[in-house]
């Protein structure tokens, strides 16, 4: 056998079901390339044909099938556009036709054309395969389906930058040379191997790699599982750190001599005044009281209920430069793809020039400030900006968050916590773009632990996250043995006789 088989993940294979049915089928021909000698597959073709420049419209004298009107081995004709098309001998469809897409991200993958429309091409991402009349298509069709096919495919895609194959590469594909009568013989015992005598040792071979697959996934699944379970064993730290429950207990006589929440807020309250009335912060309209009814759970009595807006000296999200100025160096632009929960990611991030900050004064960022993005799909991910951090500034889509005399790091945590997340999630507007508006983050109420409290509970965090990261990490390579073990084991089930 000239090729190497191998068994290898498919992001458009993703079922089990698909899955084992491509391992059955690398079986059998791993047994016919033993069995018989090769050929290519150009053997079995009568021709090869790419398909039709055309863009899609509504309207046209022929329907257009594209790869992406392909979705589970099936073609819904009445979704299928139209073009206009004048050389319809040479493209029109007919029943047992094999397309093959020939780029993109399911380069390779196969469909067979049954009761097409009269009037049906294809489009110039397919190519069509058109057998001999005595091939029996349904053998083609399990090695089109097979790691045998597969394993070739991603040989010939390796080293693009667009994935990709062409007709000629496909017609040199090896595949095992078989005589039309025992296609068919082939054919029909596979699909009753278990009662086929001549095909004994396949069937325990497919039993045997299948139960290893399905044990396989059972431990895949199991270890997802875990990893799920310490998500929410991170979530429940958070959850209980906001209501007090990670601070060692002490007593009521210990309690009335040490510092407030309460207390904490007004040194707050008058710190943001002092900075009002030096003109270094704008007065703004002063929020609401909170109510007994608006008090979301219980919070140990020294502590402080207060809304964001009253601990901080800025909320506000940024902008971005008139016409997407950026710089091939400068001050750092943050976007919200540089916004993680673990910090700030730089990459793909972009620059602007002092100049252009100049135009954008109000979205500058700071060593210490709590970015938080509050648009799109990464509503709520949120990051603390180093302690060593010089300056940056953040487009439309981040949120600026700049406390008063608390730590940061404990506000952060609050920010990521199970309680702030649904405030965020609930408060959202918009219906093509959700987005959190600054008067709903600052009216969000949140409790106030005193200073050394919040010290205390970011160091018990700390300790119990780098705990569930080392059970994170021990399950992950759990993972990667497994993914390894079942490689190397379907490896060599496919190779051996």
């Amino acid at each position: 056998m000239s090729i190497e088989i191998k068994y290898m993940p498919l992001s458009f294979i993703n079922t089990d079901e698909e899955i084992l049915k491509q391992i059955k089928n690398t079986v059998l021909f791993s047994y016919l390339f033993q069995e018989f000698e090769e050929t290519s597959l150009c053997h079995y073709l009568e021709s090869t044909q790419y398909g039709y420049t055309a863009s899609a419209s509504e309207i046209g004298t022929h329907q257009l099938v594209r790869i992406t009107d392909i979705n589970s081995g099936k073609v819904d004709w009445n979704t299928v556009p139209f073009c206009d098309c004048e050389a319809e001998t040479k493209y029109l469809l007919k029943d047992n036709d094999i397309l093959v897409a020939r780029t993109g991200g399911t380069t390779g993958k196969s469909f067979i054309v049954n009761s097409a429309p009269n009037n049906a091409i294809f489009a110039s991402y397919l190519i069509r395969l058109r057998l001999k009349n005595e091939v029996n298509l349904q053998f083609i069709n399990l090695y089109l389906n097979s790691y045998a096919f597969w394993s070739q495919i991603v040989e010939m895609k390796s080293g693009s930058a667009m994935p990709n194959v062409n007709a000629e590469k496909l017609k040199t594909l090896r595949i095992p040379k078989i005589s039309c009568e025992e296609q068919s013989d082939f054919v029909t015992a596979f699909k009753n191997i278990e009662k086929a005598e001549n095909l004994n040792s396949l069937f325990d071979k497919i039993n045997e790699v299948e139960s290893l697959f399905i044990n396989s996934k059972k431990t895949i699944n199991e270890l997802t599982h875990q990893l799920d379970l310490i998500k929410q064993l991170r979530q429940a730290f958070l959850r209980e750190a906001m209501q007090g429950k990670l601070l060692t207990s002490v007593t009521s006589s210990a309690v009335e001599k040490q510092a407030t929440g309460h207390e904490l807020l007004a040194k707050i309250k008058a710190e943001k005044a002092q900075l009002i009335a030096e003109k270094k912060l704008k007065k703004e309209k002063e929020l609401a009281p909170i109510t007994e009814d608006e008090i979301p759970f219980e919070i140990p009595e020294h502590w402080a209920w207060c809304r964001l807006g009253e601990i901080c000296s800025k909320i506000g999200s940024g902008s971005t430069p008139k016409g997407s100025n950026y710089s091939e160096i400068g001050l750092p632009f943050f976007r919200s793809q540089n916004v993680h929960d673990s910090g700030l990611v730089y990459e793909d991030i972009k620059f602007v020039s002092n100049e252009v900050q100049k135009q954008m004064n109000g979205t500058i960022v700071l060593s210490n400030d709590i970015l938080l993005n509050i648009t799109g799909g990464s509503i709520g991910r949120c990051a603390l900006v180093p302690s060593d951090f010089k300056e940056g500034n953040v487009s439309q889509h981040v949120c600026i968050i700049r406390p008063l005399s608390i730590d940061y790091i404990f506000l952060h945590k609050l920010v990521l916590s199970p309680y702030f997340q649904k405030l965020i999630f609930s408060s959202t507007t918009g219906a093509g773009r959700e987005g959190l508006p600054k008067y709903n983050l600052e009216q969000f109420i949140i409790p106030l632990p005193p200073l050394h409290e919040q010290e205390q509970i970011v160091a018990k965090l700390e300790e119990l996250m780098a705990f569930c990261d080392g059970l994170d990490q021990s399950i992950k390579e759990s993972q990667g043995y497994n993914e390894m073990l079942l490689q190397q084991v379907l490896r060599e089930a496919l190779q051996s006789n």
